[in-house]
């Protein structure tokens, strides 16, 4: 199993420093939110790219892909009504797509449940067409530059459109498109009341990357979730992509996050191997 973890965890942390805790703990991987660098990630320069990328290279680590794709700038929605609406934000997902590949990622991650809304007045089946045709373009452009799609779902209160992973897989079969799969995000799935590890099988074929938390949002191994079973099944399924760590509660401190959590993923992944 490869482990990676989301900058975001590092709030107030600069980008080496977090690249080199990181790297001294383990992790192969680090998952960027572009907000995180800046409100509007086209104004990230080609020489700051090189820069981000060669930091993460020295201390061991591949910069995984990209998430929190549309929490800034304001007012994007892949689903709004209005066509204007939905080509800007089509256009800045294309923007990201250069800027995961030039990063060397190979993954952005679709959340942004408030993006992605269906709105007041607006039937689903109009949310889905306005979402294909928003993301067809980006989706062409991920292909040609190696990156893959990956629609999240989220469930309620956070969603109120692709809540899960049923609902993930018919719009990522709607697309008919390689360059469009769907995540396991544990905290996420959780939510359905199914067993996780009939999920994973279920959706195997489509499944691109691994958000690791555990259900009550914080680290893996901070809560109840048993990790033993899922890793051992992704195995099963001969998943190959990254676990990336993705808490929602900052708690205690960034560096008891990602220690505590990469060390009860190795332990799991142990246990897993020998299941």
């Amino acid at each position: 199993m490869r482990f990676s973890i989301c900058n975001e965890t590092f709030q107030g942390w600069d980008w080496e420093r977090t690249c080199k805790f990181a790297g001294s703990l383990g992790y192969e991987g680090l998952e960027i939110a572009p907000f995180t660098f800046a409100e509007d990630a086209r104004s990230i320069g080609a020489g700051e790219r090189v820069a981000i990328r060669r930091i993460a290279e020295r201390h061991g680590l591949q910069i995984v892909g990209l998430h929190w794709l549309l929490v800034s700038p304001k007012g994007l929605s892949v689903t709004c009504p209005d066509a204007s609406v939905r080509k800007a934000t089509s256009d800045y997902l294309v923007a990201l797509v250069e800027v995961c590949a030039d990063l060397g990622g190979g993954i952005m991650v679709l959340g942004s449940p408030a993006q992605r809304r269906i709105e007041a007045g607006t039937t689903r089946d109009a949310a889905v067409r306005y979402f294909i045709e928003s993301l067809k373009p980006v989706l062409d452009r991920a292909a040609a530059r190696g990156v893959t799609v990956c629609v999240e779902p989220l469930p309620a209160p956070e969603a109120n459109f692709i809540q899960t992973l049923a609902e993930a897989a018919d719009i990522v079969y709607l697309f008919q498109h390689p360059a469009a799969k769907t995540i396991l995000d544990v905290k996420s799935a959780s939510a359905e009341g199914k067993p996780l590890c009939d999920l994973i099988r279920s959706y195997a074929p489509i499944l691109a990357h691994v958000h690791a938390n555990d259900a009550n949002r914080r680290g893996p191994g901070f809560g109840t979730t048993n990790f033993v079973p899922i890793l051992a099944t992704l195995m099963e399924v001969g998943y190959s992509g990254y676990v990336s760590v993705e808490v929602f509660d900052y708690s205690p401190d960034p560096e008891t996050i990602a220690r505590e959590s990469i060390r009860y993923l190795r332990h799991c992944e142990s246990a897993s191997s020998k299941a």
